[in-house]
């Protein structure tokens, strides 16, 4: 009995262990430019200068792309610190991108920035030029500061949306509460 045994162990090794392999397919429509050379989920970055935190990126998806020096965000949201290390603006959007030479942020698709004094702009597109901290677009934007909206094209202000100036304006008004 244990001879019968082995013997159809070993004829069921055979059977199983022959000479046809499996080839995996190769899909060769990738081109190798488009794959990440990275990817990270719910990430959270911090860009520090002398030592001092001057903003956290939080992105549900980052994909990086060294060939072209640029990081694809999805999902981002930033925070802007001020010089006493105090979150003085945040911005979200849907999706964003990094250049990795300059490390300029681009937030693209339903723009909100908000500073902590109370403003709040939305657009659909903006900069943020990280040697001169400051965040600017040529796309329509809207601005609510206190009681007051203005509705333009063209904005540049300092991170924290203290000092902003609107380019093209073409609307202002007076909100009732």
């Amino acid at each position: 009995m244990k001879k019968t045994l082995g013997i159809m162990l070993i004829g069921l090794a055979l059977t199983f262990c022959g000479e046809e392999k499996f080839k995996p397919q190769i899909d060769v429509s990738l081109n190798a430019e488009q794959i990440p050379v990275q990817e990270s989920w719910d990430t959270e970055v911090v860009f520090t200068e002398d030592g001092k935190t001057k903003a956290v990126l939080y992105a549900d998806h980052i994909r990086a792309y060294e060939d072209r020096n640029v990081k694809i965000l999805e999902g981002v949201k930033i925070e802007f610190y001020d010089d006493e290390g105090k979150v003085s603006s945040t911005l979200t959007s849907k999706k964003g991108r990094i250049n990795d030479l300059t490390n300029d942020m681009y937030a693209i698709d339903s723009v909100v920035a908000v500073s902590d004094s109370g403003v709040v702009l939305r657009t659909d597109e903006l900069m943020w030029r990280n040697k001169e901290k400051k965040i600017k677009t040529d796309k329509f934007v809207t601005i609510i500061d206190g009681d007051e909206k203005i509705e333009g094209y063209g904005f540049e202000s300092d991170q924290n949306l203290k000092n902003y100036t609107i380019y093209n304006i073409t609307y202002i008004t007076t909100l009732k509460e």
